[in-house]
């Protein structure tokens, strides 16, 4: 099955009469939850059943990471930050494999179970201690205990059906510079890259990673574009050098480290998702810009573009829940806490 290229986001804890109409748009893909959808499990399995009314074949994603990227709470148990998994490995690595293979599928089966697809996860980058943005967030500072780590956790998340999401390709934990808010420039060399953020990413390709998604984040010395619009992190490295054949995502299109324009010269979100498809992704992810979407839409409309062959492969596979696990695996996360 062939998808929209487009993933935007719903304003609140119902669909409106025009989000529903713009739904059923043949270049949307995808759909992105966020905390102000949530009010409890009752009314978000009746958003999401709404939406599946809609267009029965979207994919939909949300971020639950964990720590203070959880978007749904109440109701659902709480995920400790990843970087606790970082000190458990320090203290027995051994039992951090298990715990991360657990956390994994605890996360998942409560996703998977109310029929949304994917959480945006595990995050790849490595914690340089420079970025605030990425911090407690990452499995730790070592790129081969995140390696050891994040396979755990993708495994756990693949016995619960949910597929897999690294992020933010080619890392972004070096940079201090939030790129939701700023323009991020990570000086380092393309040896200093491979040599430590790139490892994760190759070494999960390798043990089969579902989907990517670049960061915006611009590594001058390589690029001159974020890599998120560079044909060269994109198509040399990513889909070239390391074999990747799955989805390539874009991070948020309305984030300002997304940004194309020049001084003095307008831009409008046509033309950054123009670049994002043009350099590579498969999928362009646009939030909190209803506006934007529409520029996006219209764009899709005239390029002529051919849908995604790659975003079906995202869907959920469903997975009863196993009731005892679930209650060790919750035990483990208020261990980690």
């Amino acid at each position: 099955m062939h998808y929209g290229r487009l993933m935007l986001d719903v304003a609140a804890l119902a669909l409106t009469a025009q989000e529903r109409d713009i739904l059923q748009h043949p270049h949307v893909g995808g759909l992105i939850l966020f905390a102000r959808n949530y009010q409890c499990r009752a009314q978000l399995s009746d958003l999401i059943a709404d939406i599946r009314q809609q267009n029965d074949s979207i994919v939909i994603a949300v971020d639950q990471e964990g720590g203070r990227v959880q978007r749904f709470r109440e109701e659902f148990v709480a995920l400790p930050p990843m970087q606790a998994l970082h000190f458990s490995y320090l203290r027995d690595p051994q039992l951090a494999l298990s715990q991360a293979t657990e956390l994994g599928w605890l996360m998942a089966s409560e996703i998977t179970g109310l029929d949304i697809d994917i959480s945006f996860a595990p995050v790849l980058d490595l914690h340089w201690a420079h970025s605030e943005i990425i911090g407690t967030r990452s499995f730790g500072a070592d790129a081969e205990q995140v390696i050891a780590l994040t396979q755990n956790f993708i495994k756990g998340m693949s016995q619960a059906g949910m597929r897999s999401t690294g992020k933010h390709f080619p890392g972004h934990g070096w940079v201090s510079a939030d790129s939701h808010l700023q323009i991020a420039r990570d000086e380092r060399s393309l040896q200093q890259i491979k040599a430590a953020d790139l490892k994760p990413f190759a070494a999960l390709i390798s043990a089969g990673l579902d989907a990517v998604m670049p960061a915006h984040v611009i590594y001058p010395k390589i690029d001159p574009n974020p890599a998120g619009f560079s044909s060269y992190w994109l198509q040399q490295v990513l889909r070239d050098e390391l074999k990747f054949d799955g989805v390539i995502f874009s991070d948020d299109l309305n984030m300002l480290g997304a940004s194309l324009a020049k001084t003095g010269e307008a831009e409008n979100y046509a033309d950054r998702a123009a670049a994002a498809l043009a350099a590579g992704c498969d999928t362009v992810l646009l939030c909190n810009n209803p506006e934007g979407a529409q520029q996006v839409l219209e764009y899709l409309d005239s390029a002529g573009l051919q849908k995604s062959h790659r975003l079906s492969r995202m869907r959920r596979t469903c997975v009863d829940l196993d009731s005892d696990r679930f209650v060790r695996a919750s035990e483990i996360a208020a261990q980690l806490m």
